[in-house]
């Protein structure tokens, strides 16, 4: 009996062991990713969303800070998202002072100091706001920079290819595929980039007009003159709107474009004036392609 009693003790101590050895032997081999075996990815904005699906494909799973329909100005992560962080391997950030990575990427970076940072605004030389200073009365951080840099597809471009760089360093296995899925998408940016030099009138004043100044980088990039309804942030004083009705006059515009993260009710006032038309844009849509594609025909339109 005391034999029997033994050796079964000693089986149920190997079964014991051998689940706990089990257990440890799996943890160690998902350890940063996820339950379905993907990459945890982290990205400042949903454009970036769309770089890195694009690139990692079935190997990551994405969560987006700032998600579609709020402001990067204004939002704060919830619970699930720091969650999210806490198991991340990588966080792609912007890196172009944009205003939620002033208030929250230190905190960010905190919740997991294991995660790879990549920094997407790297090479890219940052400019001047046109008429914004990301003035926020509520305290948030500031910053005199323009952090809009995606708006531009050759900075996209970039953008990409230090997401890509981010993804091999964590899984070097996957190189071929990411590179299998990377060239493609950059061809298409690429594609995107002729499309738009193509379509931009050689002639004429080349200036357009904007409620929020999210399209400096285009501007710059396409030899174009942005001209922004808000002052420093803010809304225009009285005599600052007849300066823009004016200007508007001048300049025959017959459109305004405007982000549905801000109040229309400016871009309306003086649309009624001059008898334009108010075109929504959204900088932080996520299908980035399709996005510029729609505003670039809306573009070629108001400045023939």
């Amino acid at each position: 009996m005391t034999a029997t009693k033994s050796i079964t003790g000693s089986l149920i101590t190997f079964v014991v062991i051998t689940i706990i050895a089990t257990a440890v032997l799996t943890i160690s081999c998902t350890s940063g990713k996820e339950a379905n075996g993907r990459i945890g990815i982290v990205v400042t904005i949903p454009p970036q969303a769309e770089f890195v699906r694009q690139i990692g494909g079935e190997n990551v799973n994405v969560t987006i800070m700032v998600p579609s329909g709020a402001s990067p100005h204004t939002y704060s992560p919830t619970p699930r998202q720091m969650t999210d962080v806490a198991n991340a391997e990588m966080y792609a950030k912007v890196g172009s002072e944009i205003a939620f990575e002033l208030a929250w990427l230190d905190k960010i970076i905190a919740q997991n100091r294991d995660m790879l940072i990549v920094d997407c605004s790297e090479g890219i030389i940052l400019q001047e706001n046109a008429g914004d200073h990301d003035h926020q009365d509520d305290g948030a951080e500031q910053s005199e920079l323009d952090p809009h840099i995606w708006v531009s597809p050759l900075n996209a471009i970039r953008m990409v290819r230090y997401i890509y760089d981010g993804l091999i360093q964590i899984d070097p296995d996957s190189k071929a595929y990411f590179e299998g899925n990377m060239n493609p998408y950059i061809n298409e940016l690429e594609d995107l980039d002729r499309d738009i030099r193509d379509s931009i009138p050689d002639e004429g004043d080349r200036l357009f007009m904007v409620y929020h100044p999210s399209l400096g980088y285009f501007a710059r990039e396409y030899d174009l003159t942005m001209l922004s309804i808000e002052e420093e942030g803010k809304e225009p004083t009285a005599a600052g709107l007849t300066d823009l009705i004016q200007q508007a006059e001048d300049h025959n515009i017959k459109t305004i474009f405007t982000s549905p993260q801000f109040n229309q009710q400016s871009a309306e006032a003086i649309a009624r004036q001059i008898g334009a038309k108010v075109v929504i844009f959204d900088p932080l849509a996520e299908e980035y392609i399709m996005n510029m594609r729609s505003f670039v025909n809306e573009l070629a339109l108001a400045l023939q």
